[in-house]
């Protein structure tokens, strides 16, 4: 086809532009990448740098690509809520039957309302080698929600999923691969968990990943008209087309005056809430992670304020070059784009470099200090690199050449032509005007140096107050195992307490064992709350008293963990079913509940009376007070507890807590804790009759997991802080000692006309230290604002705390008087006569 001439002028001469734009750019890449070659030291320092920089900014946005990024795995995820039941405390998940059982009924808002475990609990799993897996109990709908695809078979169905609906299990495709190899014609089978068989309906896809992980999935077969009120669960639900979560909110606190109508007992002052199952997943994590972002990037403009610097001292001695291509003619467009190329390019392989060191550096990291971030997988597993990672490693790569590029060339593009031709040497740089933008680099970097260091500086002392709180129990020497209790003998207290008192016995027999004990919760773990009564005092609002953490435990349960009994008595082998009921209270349970001068020890407790026909009681009397313990975490205040004798534990509450957790065996030794695991463990499978042990874990593992999202942040931004300290070291120097170079012979005048060494050296010393003082009273500043934001990581120390404010800005300025030192030195060495000989 025959265009018209005009046309084709212009269609030639714009591909003709196109051609030798492309031409010049690869023309000024050939000629950057031969200067690079020709000076391989300035192209290491800056690689460095930049690798340092921008791999730390990449590590931290591999953690929040994979937490806060990547979507659920789930089908339309951000259409995912879970329930959640608010109070004057705040809002917090779980769910009892009689609630789902409520939320079930809200079809205007919510579709696929389904209930799992919180966190899944062990299965015997029980044949020729016994082991324990990680089973789940879910409801019907629970699969629908979450998009299982079925490789084998299929799962429950409604009616599966009531009372009496058959013992029933889906498999995982790992477990199905691990244990059965992959067998196709394992549908219709049996398993056996604590030697009741169970058949095998189907096994899901393998892309199915869930939260909680599991390896078989059960049915809760919930009554249809449960009066159950405990919380051993959750619950998520799909919102439906249209529905927006605002409208669901709205819905939930009507559903709660519902729920009023139905159990009058129900706290007026709590209700119904609803969040997207994403956030309930991240939790508190997100603003840790944003935070940890902006300190990184701290890290990244200091780097970028070095390079720079670097950048226009290069271009210093490449000004004759600049003068004489403006006397030929070149244009300043054209010389700022060949700088900026040489910038980006630096950029792009600092990028590539930082991009395997930053991801390398955060694996290592997470597989040592995981630090309880949700949703990326054992050891960092979950941290990957896809197109997300890439593109930020490229888009940052850009930008910070763009950054750290940009003034050295617009300064190093506009040369004094007659001046620059004029010199005889090669000693002056461009003048004032550069000397200014170098100067504010190093004020900056100092600043940024000095809100990382404070911010690094408040964590560590979080981290030492941490480690000096009492946790209320001594650690060492102590090691813990779960077992899980299924089957017709463990849901009665009587076959669980014969079971306790048969191993404690066998256990104390082995040669290093000190004492032993069981609980169905361990310190820092968490536990489970029940409200309370207190016999023959007036009700004033509301139907309790109050409500309180409450826990089960054996004789020797604080023996083992050296928690001393405060008043009164411990628990005896004689507090038993048919003995008088009695229970144990905390100090703090006391102080919140008693007077001072009130006694309340021979008093009685009414625990759980209401939550459902399991925990029917009668009252129990307290006999002792115990001390306080941590039984969340750390730097939260202790909780206020009822601790009641295991052997006296209804059948019925029994049952349930066999249904949902493990039984804990607490082992406190003479020894180190690991050489008696094989003789106990043995000696549990042979009194249960085969059951195996699992999550074997020492007291101290359990005090170090407790504070490892604070030992998390404090590591990383005491890596931020301390690399910021040195790249700002650094920048300083190089800045004093090229200041030396070019005032050689202003400092040999100085020493000709009489200026001795020591007034030489302390003029270069205050040049330097103007800058860093500068630096550390708008660093002072900026961190006093920006601490506030992670204020919520600390403990026992304010985000203001003066010794931090005041030894941070003491060190960062003896670091820069360090920097300065030696080029003052330096300076203060030199030979006047050869000074004034230089050109």
């Amino acid at each position: 086809m025959l265009l018209p001439a005009c046309l084709s002028d212009r269609l030639c001469t714009r591909l003709v532009k196109r051609g030798t734009t492309l031409a010049t750019l690869l023309a000024d890449i050939r000629q950057a990448v031969r200067m690079f070659w020709k000076s391989p030291a300035f192209t290491l320092a800056v690689l460095g740098a930049l690798a340092l920089g921008i791999g730390a900014d990449i590590a931290i946005f591999s953690v929040v690509n994979a937490v806060l990024l990547k979507p659920l795995t789930y089908p339309d995820p951000d259409r995912i809520v879970q329930f959640l039941n608010t109070s004057r405390d705040g809002e917090f998940p779980g769910a009892s039957a009689t609630k789902f059982h409520v939320w079930q009924a809200q079809t205007s808002v919510v579709q696929d309302v389904a209930a799992y475990d919180f966190g899944g609990k062990g299965l015997n799993l029980t044949g020729t080698v016994p082991e324990q897996i990680h089973g789940v109990h879910v409801s019907e709908a629970y699969f629908r929600l979450f998009g299982a695809r079925m490789f084998l078979g299929r799962t429950f169905t409604p009616q599966e999923d009531m009372p009496h609906g058959g013992n029933l299990v889906v498999l995982s495709y790992g477990f199905w691969k691990r244990k059965f190899g992959g067998d196709s014609g394992i549908v219709g089978r049996t398993l056996s968990f604590s030697g009741e068989p169970y058949t095998i309906l189907g096994v899901t896809n393998q892309d199915f990943v869930t939260d909680p992980e599991a390896d078989v999935w059960l049915p809760f077969q919930f009554p249809p008209n449960s009066t159950d009120q405990a919380h051993y669960f959750t619950a998520a639900g799909r919102l439906k087309p249209r529905v927006s979560l605002e409208q669901a909110k709205a819905q939930m606190k009507l559903a709660y005056g519902e729920f009023k109508r139905l159990y009058p007992d129900a706290d007026p002052k709590s209700g119904f809430s609803v969040k997207p199952v994403k956030d309930a997943i991240v939790g508190d994590m997100r603003k840790s992670l944003l935070v940890l972002i902006g300190a990184v990037s701290f890290v990244l403009l200091i780097a970028c304020a070095n390079v720079a610097n670097l950048l226009m001292v290069r271009a210093a001695g490449r000004k004759r070059e600049f003068a004489i291509r403006a006397a030929m003619g070149a244009r300043r467009t054209r010389m700022i784009v060949q700088l900026l190329t040489e910038s980006i390019l630096l950029a792009l392989v600092g990028g590539a470099l930082g991009l395997g060191l930053g991801f390398a550096g955060v694996r290592w990291l997470l597989s040592i200090s995981p630090g309880g971030i949700p949703r990326i997988g054992e050891d960092g597993a979950g941290v990957t690199i896809d197109w997300r990672v890439a593109l930020f490693t490229i888009a940052v790569s850009i930008v910070t050449g763009i950054l750290f590029g940009l003034m050295p060339a617009f300064g190093a593009s506009r040369p004094d032509l007659a001046a620059t031709m004029n010199e005889g040497g090669s000693r002056s740089g461009f003048g004032l005007r550069q000397s200014k933008a170098r100067s504010l680099l190093i004020v900056g970097e100092v600043g940024l140096a000095l809100v990382l260091l404070v911010g690094a500086a408040l964590l560590i002392r979080t981290f030492i107050a941490l480690h000096r709180v009492q946790p209320g129990f001594d650690a060492h020497n102590v090691i813990t195992m779960e077992m899980a209790l299924n089957g017709p003998r463990y849901e009665k207290t009587a076959g669980v307490a014969q079971l306790i008192h048969e191993s404690r016995d066998r256990i104390r027999a082995i040669p290093g064992v000190e004492e032993v004990a069981v609980s169905n919760t361990l310190p820092l773990d968490g536990g489970f709350g029940l409200p309370f009564i207190v016999v023959g005092r007036p009700l004033k609002d509301g139907p309790y008293h109050g409500g309180g953490e409450w826990k089960a435990t054996s004789p020797g349960y604080f023996a083992a963990l050296h928690i001393p009994i405060v008043r009164g008595r411990d628990f005896t082998v004689n507090d038993v079913a048919g003995a008088p009921p009695v229970v144990l209270i905390s100090e703090a349970f006391a102080k919140k509940n008693w007077k001072k001068d009130e006694d309340p020890v021979g008093q009685q407790l009414l625990i759980g009376k209401g939550v459902g026909p399991e925990f029917e009681e009668p009252a129990r009397t307290i006999i002792g007070i115990v001390g306080d313990v941590h039984d969340g975490a750390l730097d939260e205040p202790v909780n206020e507890v009822m601790i009641i004798p295991l052997a006296q534990m209804a059948d019925g509450v029994m049952a349930l807590n066999s249904r949902i957790g493990p039984l804990i065996w607490v082992v406190r030794t003479r020894t180190e804790p690991h050489q008696v695991i094989p003789a106990v463990t043995e000696q549990l499978r042979n009194a249960s009759g085969g059951f195996p042990t699992a999550h074997i874990r020492t007291m101290d593992e359990i005090m170090m997991r407790s504070t490892a999202r604070q030992n998390f942040n404090m590591l990383l931004l005491s890596i931020f802080g301390f690399s910021a300290l040195a790249l700002a070291a650094i920048g300083i120097y190089g800045l004093m000692a090229y200041s030396v170079t070019q005032r050689v012979r202003e400092i040999g005048i100085r020493m000709a006309l009489g200026a001795d060494r020591r007034h030489i050296r302390q003029m270069v010393v205050w040049q330097g230290m103007r800058l860093a003082l500068a630096g550390v009273v708008l660093g002072t500043g900026a961190a006093f604002a920006l601490t506030r934001l992670i204020a919520s990581s600390l403990y026992g120390v304010k985000s203001w705390d003066p010794a931090v404010f005041i030894t941070v800005p003491i060190v960062l300025s003896a670091v820069a008087l360090a920097a300065t030192w030696l080029p003052a030195v330096r300076a203060s060495k030199l030979d006047p006569m050869k000074a004034l000989r230089i050109d």
